[in-house]
């Protein structure tokens, strides 16, 4: 007699042989996806001119208006309002919005004024701009608009308000050496006091000292007497003494500049983990929810493995950090900029404004800078 056990496997082998043929039919049979026609835009008409100011920022610029893509079957087909300079190739396009099988999308005046300055748009100089449709659907066949329209906006600078200073490291001991412009590293900010600053990092045998305007010598701190800092604010001042370090390793600087006191004290880096991936995440990074589906990979220092940069366009919205495209290990913070651990780093999403962007991150403390109004 069949034991049961032998009949259920004889049911699912027999059910796996029907699901197989019947995919393989359905492939065989399904019918092949043909573009009829491209999308054809119809608003704005060629020659418009957009004269934008700050204070209508978050007000609608215009809504963009195409006649919709025809292909041989119903699908669901993505727009995206593409702008790129005038005679462009479109390699370098800003993505004005996206639409989800709509012929229609408002784009706002700060949306549309940043797109101008991320193509270097000058501010307050009329400049012409082509604007084209790309329409996709779910297995490709891709098309565009045949002709671009051609728009002209005026432009303001859209400059982030940031009343912060920032200080880099420069010496023989850091990864510029006695270089005042050669990739800086610069010190984390504290996100909820910006007197405070701090950097742990590796330091090789040396000297050093910080700048805050790169390619200048001034104005500089050194070290001063009893754990103070020296400051130097003229050509003229003498130079301030070097901080110095005698062993090759990890440190951890700090200065607050409200008491002119620093610290520099050895860190144990020996169980921190070297990370393949990290990388920056969020509604940031495309305006929308769906920026917090994959990341923008960060580079590594060859310096100092656990420092990573990025330059990105950002836009209003919320990020974070996070390793190996994963959420096991990540970083966030609640303040704007820049935050270090207990002065604004922590578990919540940090807090982002339109701008574009150059990222340093620590992954030994998860600190974090961001300097917005980058060309």
């Amino acid at each position: 007699m069949i034991q049961l056990k032998n009949i259920s496997q004889i049911l699912v082998a027999l059910i796996s042989i029907m699901v197989v043929s019947c995919n393989g039919d359905d492939v065989d049979n399904r019918p092949v996806l043909e573009a009829v026609s491209a999308p054809e835009m119809t608003l704005p008409l060629a020659g418009k001119e957009y004269v934008l100011t700050e204070e209508n920022a978050n007000e609608a610029a215009d809504v963009f208006q195409w006649k919709p893509a025809a292909y041989s079957a119903n699908v669901v087909v993505t727009y995206t309002v593409l702008m790129d300079t005038k005679g462009g190739d479109f390699t370098n396009a800003q993505t004005l919005a996206t639409s989800f099988d709509a012929s229609q999308a408002s784009v706002s005046v700060k949306t549309l004024n940043q797109a101008a300055i991320e193509l270097g748009g000058v501010p307050e100089t009329a400049q012409d701009f082509d604007i084209k449709i790309k329409a996709n659907v779910s297995g490709g066949v891709p098309m565009e608009t045949e002709e671009v329209t051609t728009i002209s906006i005026t432009a303001y600078s859209g400059l982030v308000n940031y009343a912060f200073t920032d200080w880099y490291l420069v010496g023989d001991a850091t990864v510029s050496g006695w270089d005042n412009n050669k990739g800086n590293q610069p010190m984390f900010r504290s996100g909820t006091n910006p007197k405070l600053y701090q950097f742990t990092g590796y330091f090789k045998v040396g000297a050093f000292k910080i700048i805050s305007s790169l390619g200048s010598w001034i104005p500089m701190y050194g070290m001063g007497e009893d754990g103070g800092l020296a400051y130097r604010s003229a050509d003229a001042d003498p130079d301030p003494a070097n901080f110095n370090i005698t062993t090759a390793g990890y440190y951890t600087f700090s200065i607050n500049l409200q008491t002119l006191k620093y610290t520099l004290v050895a860190y144990d880096a020996s169980a921190a983990t070297n990370y393949n991936v990290i990388g920056y995440i969020g509604s940031s990074r495309t305006g929308t929810e769906a920026g917090w589906e994959n990341d923008t990979a960060m580079t590594p220092s060859t310096f100092d493995p656990h420092i990573w940069t990025a330059t990105i366009s950002l836009f209003d919205g919320k990020g974070k950090f996070r390793a190996n495209n994963a959420w096991d290990v990540n970083w966030g913070g609640n303040t704007a900029f820049s935050g270090y651990t207990a002065n604004g780093a922590g578990g919540g999403d940090i807090p982002v404004a339109k701008s574009k962007y150059k990222i340093y991150f620590n992954d030994l403390d998860g600190s974090y800078l961001m300097l917005p109004n980058q060309q």
